[in-house]
């Protein structure tokens, strides 16, 4: 069973521009408990991902995620997910010997950027790129799962000075 060790940062700029990216749509199936339970979809794959929660001031989780058929995630995303599909482009940089990925929204979320890097152990350290501005790691509205209920356009206006 893997171990999820992220942290997660606001971008400015377009450090993406060139990138290799893919498309991503993605709907929780389920949010109780200690677990969430995501069916996520690329062009090509599909995948089912649980993950548990978080601790108090940890970055760290359990995550296990399986490869699943294209059509049966097509098909558990409009019968089962229970809040917004969360759509977006995913774009990996290296910067550092560190893999990046930064998330460009759309829809209800479109004008978010987001960056995350995962990490081997909360202590590893690592050159922060200039274009990572705000840590929103502990801020749980930034989760995926809170953003496909509560959309970026609810509360972006609190971060219009940065």
């Amino acid at each position: 069973m893997a171990i999820e060790i992220e942290k997660k940062f606001l971008v400015k700029g377009s450090p993406w521009i060139g990138a290799p990216f893919q498309i991503l749509h993605q709907g929780y199936i389920a949010k109780e408990g200690k677990a969430t339970v995501r069916v996520r979809t690329s062009q090509t794959q599909a995948w089912l991902t649980i993950k548990g929660r978080t601790a108090d001031k940890s970055f760290s989780r359990l995550e296990c995620e399986y490869d699943i058929p294209l059509q049966d995630a097509e098909t558990m995303l409009k019968e089962l997910a229970s809040s917004d599909i969360i759509s977006k482009k995913r774009y990996t940089l290296i910067h550092q010997g560190f893999e990046w990925t930064i998330d460009v929204f759309d829809g209800n979320n479109e004008g978010l950027v987001l960056a995350e890097i995962e990490l081997p152990s909360e202590d590893t350290k690592f050159e922060l790129p200039t274009w990572a501005y705000r840590e929103v790691t502990f801020d749980h509205r930034f989760s995926n799962s809170s953003l496909s209920k509560l959309p970026w356009s609810s509360f972006c206006g609190e971060f219009s000075d940065e």
